[in-house]
């Protein structure tokens, strides 16, 4: 961590006015600690002041179970479907589902070590090198901040499903969901970490939900009573030829559900980026990723494989809503579902959740791409006025420029900048792909540097399995699908589509190059890694925490779930 960054003239460790971390934590409490901690200076942190851990243990959980499932897995399926077919997009999220889970896993052990507000771009920093703590800061807060465009504009989007909506402007609903975010983040984390609760539960139901129904009416328990089996896989088939026939298709076909479900689990990181304002994080954080092999199972696997037994790849109305960027959720899988077996008051419910959904991503987008900022403040990689926070803990200033790209979202109101918008949400998925590859990198080195520095992993409160060969597998993934996501720009040659999809790469790595030509930074040897700054505080903070006991059965239910 660069402090002089940030800090200037001002006094480190060495001259620290109020003695040890713990005793700051048990003189000024958790919040002026752990700043105290990190910025070395107390004044510095009474004057900036600091993020609060305002989000509860159940608002942790509930954003781990569904915080940033948004239309992908509502909308961006259907498409997946009609490219490769049922049993493509079930192994598709099914293999994909293992790699994120690989990569959630590192990423858990390091945010439990360091609960850091923002954590990825300060991990790549401390352990890897300053310049791909810049890198990766930079390219998620561009991420978090063009996948909020793509909610906010897929939710005025979905409205028009409603007759009455019909008549009003798409700015207007723009600008009603702008402000309501916004409103959600400004003014403390714990409503927004409320927000996420109640939308997330709305989701989980939802899902349930239609999981069960695709259950009873593959069996025949739908008002036409047609046992629908697997007979979509026989006719019109099981996995679908893209772009060229035969088993070479198939498999290019396969190889796009990767594509495709990798966009799709964006956002899963936002748990650990959120560690650094959640409750007693050594032990909700563990819990809260081990939630996310429930989300992956349920949510994706099993969702895949309802929407491939209710749903031909070949549905005529499904085709044409893709083809006609048909407005609401028409070109859902699941409202065609609910057509097809005769249930009409079901494509409502389901564009009403598609509608939450998109908020709700939204709005986790804007606090991530916020706290990104944050982080990259921190690491003395962005402007210094932006680790300002509010009184309740809101770094305001992260919020609101953050928000401000949302103003982005009024091009697609405007059908001749569609295609720019399209590039942008283009480049966003690219970066994702690259945020998780330099969480798996920032693992290699950190598991490095504990060895080096002759700490045990036995001692972690959460150690990850397989290490550090789950980190190098998640890793080889995620580079495969970023190297070969733009395959379909090659048969025939598409200059626009190549552009789309690779430009991506050169945009991290120019980002790297700017920062490590500018400062002269160095590869992070392991046993000088900066694995401390900022523990001492939350080590201090961990004996103040409340324990949970339940005193009756409903408790102990309620508190297994959250």
């Amino acid at each position: 961590m660069d402090k002089e960054a940030y800090l200037g003239d001002k006094p480190n460790n060495d001259s620290f006015p109020y003695g040890d971390p713990p005793t700051v934590v048990e003189e000024k409490g958790i919040q002026l600690g752990e700043a105290a901690e990190m910025y070395g200076d107390i004044g510095f942190a009474e004057e900036y002041l600091y993020v609060t851990r305002g989000l509860k243990s159940r608002h942790i959980q509930f954003i781990a179970l569904g915080g940033t499932i948004g239309t992908g897995l509502f909308l961006g399926i259907g498409r997946a479907l009609t490219e490769a077919g049922p049993l493509s997009i079930l192994l598709g999220y099914t293999f994909t589902g293992v790699a994120v889970y690989a990569m959630m896993m590192s990423l858990g052990e390091l945010a439990t070590w360091l609960p850091l507000p923002g954590a990825i771009p300060q991990f790549c920093a401390r352990y890897v090198d300053g310049a791909m703590g810049f890198a990766v800061g930079w390219n998620s807060w561009y991420d978090s901040s063009i996948t909020l465009c793509a909610e906010i504009s897929a939710a005025a989007l979905v409205i028009q499903y409603w007759n009455g909506a019909q008549d009003i402007d798409v700015a207007a609903w723009i600008s009603f969901i702008v402000v309501l975010v916004i409103c959600l983040n400004i003014f403390a984390v714990a409503i927004y970490g409320e927000a996420e609760f109640v939308f997330a539960s709305i989701k989980i139901i939802t899902i349930v939900g239609l999981i069960i129904f695709a259950f009873i009416v593959d069996l025949g328990g739908g008002p036409t009573r047609d046992r629908l089996g697997f007979r979509y896989w026989k006719d019109p088939g099981a996995m679908k030829a893209y772009k060229t026939t035969g088993s070479n298709g198939r498999l290019l076909g396969l190889f796009s559900t990767l594509v495709n479900a990798a966009f799709s689990y964006g956002g899963v990181e936002m748990v650990a980026v959120a560690a650094g304002e959640a409750e007693n994080p050594r032990y909700n954080i563990p819990k809260a990723v081990r939630r996310v092999f429930w989300r992956i199972l349920f949510f994706y696997v099993f969702g895949s494989l309802a929407i491939g037994v209710l749903v031909p790849y070949n549905e005529p109305r499904l085709l044409g809503a893709i083809e006609d960027n048909a407005p609401g959720g028409a070109a859902s899988p699941w409202v065609i579902a609910a057509y097809r077996a005769g249930v009409p008051v079901l494509p409502s419910i389901i564009n009403a959740v598609i509608l939450t959904s998109a908020t709700s991503s939204a709005n986790a987008f804007l606090y991530t791409g916020s706290r990104y900022l944050y982080a990259l403040a921190q690491n003395g990689q962005a402007p210094r006025f932006l680790l300002k926070c509010s009184k309740r803990g809101v770094p305001y200033f992260c919020i609101m420029i953050t928000a401000s790209i949302s103003l982005l979202t009024y091009m697609s109101c405007s059908s001749g900048s569609e295609k720019v918008f399209q590039w942008f949400q283009n480049l966003a998925t690219v970066a994702n792909l690259f945020t998780w590859m330099s969480v798996s990198v920032a693992y290699i080195r950190f598991h490095a540097a504990l060895k080096a520095q002759g700490i045990d992993r036995r001692t972690l409160v959460f150690k990850s399995p397989f290490q550090p060969y789950t980190a190098y597998f998640s890793l080889c993934f995620f580079a495969i699908i970023t190297l070969f996501n733009g395959f379909y720009a090659f048969n025939p040659f598409d200059i626009n589509h190549f552009v789309t999809a690779y430009v991506g790469i050169p945009i991290y790595f120019a980002l790297y190059a700017f920062w490590k030509i500018l400062k002269k930074t160095r590869f992070v040897r392991a046993h000088e890694a900066d694995i401390f700054t900022g523990k001492a505080a939350l080590d201090a903070a961990d004996a103040r925490w409340p324990p949970r006991v339940a005193r009756n059965w409903m408790e102990r239910v309620w508190f297994w779930i959250v």
